[in-house]
């Protein structure tokens, strides 16, 4: 049926959801249609506007540590799909983590980064410097738009690129 874009009502996108989820959201005025889609939305009796980008009217606080939740799909995703050690792409992706579990080393976004099976068998339980390894780049959180872009396996409609900054849109 379709995807729509939520924004909040500060423009921070937040999820992706189903057409009708959307058209319930703004029938009840809980939200706004910021972009339509082409084709309208038809009852017996009326026509509606067929969501694309919405965005919500009151503001909600959404808890950080729901947001970020890490996945293997995201942390490739985030990473770029390749080893942040050494580069390779392809091959066999593994989570490590920089500051080792055994170490007290925690499961969280600044900790965690793809590392190719060699490399993570290299690493082991030490710190990169202790293996002689360096990191291309340093592991953060990543951008709420990463996560609607794993939403949308289809890729990203052109019409809410203006709203995910760093978001590449699908031709």
């Amino acid at each position: 049926m379709g995807q729509v874009l939520v924004l909040n009502a500060s423009y921070e996108p937040l999820n992706v959801c189903s057409v009708r989820r959307a058209h319930v959201l703004v029938f009840k005025g809980k939200a706004e249609v910021l972009e339509e889609h082409g084709t309208p939305l038809r009852s017996a009796t009326d026509t509606f506007a067929r969501p694309h980008v919405i965005r919500l009217v009151q503001f909600v606080r959404v808890p950080r540590a729901a947001q970020r939740k890490i996945s293997r799909r995201a942390l490739f995703a985030r990473d770029g799909w390749s080893c942040v050690y050494c580069g390779t792409s392809g091959g066999r992706l593994t989570l490590d983590h920089v500051v080792p579990r055994s170490r007290g080393g925690g499961s969280v976004w600044e900790n965690v980064v793809t590392a190719c099976a060699p490399c993570n068998l290299r690493k082991g339980d030490r710190l990169p410097e202790e293996a002689s390894m360096t990191m291309r780049r340093p592991p953060r959180a990543p951008a709420p738009a990463l996560f609607i872009t794993l939403a949308t396996p289809a890729g990203l409609p052109i019409t809410w690129q203006r709203y995910l900054p760093g978001a590449t849109a699908a031709a």
